[in-house]
């Protein structure tokens, strides 16, 4: 296991299990060829609970720091974060490909370099690092170890850019048709409060669309019951 001492020092958790933490960069070829049961003995059963527990790391901080956005943005814009891509970039930062155990065949072919092999390591680790901790834990791995939070942020910005009322106002280009906002509570301390906007889009009087949306500002909470008409419209 002295090898694998390095990964621990680069991800900044030291395994109580190093068993688990083997599993996790054991490929699929290398446990076909050294061991009893090479599907149970891989990393396929860790990369499985990994994608769930990274997926809940994920929502969990969305759930809790973008509460302007629907379900819908929501979904998207965790989709932009857990993807192969961004799980590829954290096994390439750590240099994780070069700790891969492959079979002779996979490891001549250049398995290390394949951004799937990579997402699936990480995905792995992710699950082991979960097993021999706890949620907190790796929660803290995979958003701060691993920048998931730094990603998170980065993107918002450009998610952000998004004007989901002048993208309505631009839809319903008919005079006929009104779109008003109100204010309808205010919660929280002064230094932190939520917002709750209410929109109606009304067409000659007849109600087309009533939502409600929230968020740490007027004009968010504003957008964000702009989205909700703007998903209804898109489904």
């Amino acid at each position: 296991m002295t090898g694998f001492k390095r990964v621990e020092e680069l991800i900044g958790y030291g395994f109580s299990d190093e068993k688990l933490l083997k599993k996790a960069f054991t490929h699929t070829s290398y446990a076909n060829e050294h061991s009893a049961d090479g599907h149970r003995d891989s990393n396929q059963m860790l990369e499985f609970l990994g994608d769930s527990v990274l997926g809940l790391v994920v929502s969990t901080y969305l759930y809790e720091n973008f509460p302007a956005m629907t379900e819908g943005m929501l979904s998207r814009f965790r989709s932009r974060i857990v993807c192969e891509e961004t799980l590829g970039e954290v096994a390439r930062e750590f240099d994780l490909g070069g700790f891969i155990l492959f079979g002779h065949g996979e490891a001549s072919g250049g398995g290390s370099g394949k951004v799937s092999v990579l997402a699936d390591c990480v995905e792995a680790l992710i699950a082991a690092v979960y097993l021999d901790s706890d949620f907190a834990t790796v929660s803290r791995i995979v958003l701060d170890n691993f920048g998931f939070r730094q990603r998170i942020e980065l993107a918002a910005g450009d998610y952000s850019k998004g004007d989901n009322k002048s993208e309505l106002q631009e839809y319903y280009r008919d005079p006929s048709v009104s779109i008003s906002y109100e204010i309808i509570s205010r919660s929280g301390p002064d230094h932190d409060p939520v917002f709750e906007a209410e929109i109606r889009v009304e067409e000659q009087g007849q109600l087309l669309f009533k939502e409600r949306g929230v968020g740490r500002s007027k004009k968010a909470a504003e957008q964000a019951a702009a989205g909700k008409v703007l998903e209804l419209l898109r489904n």
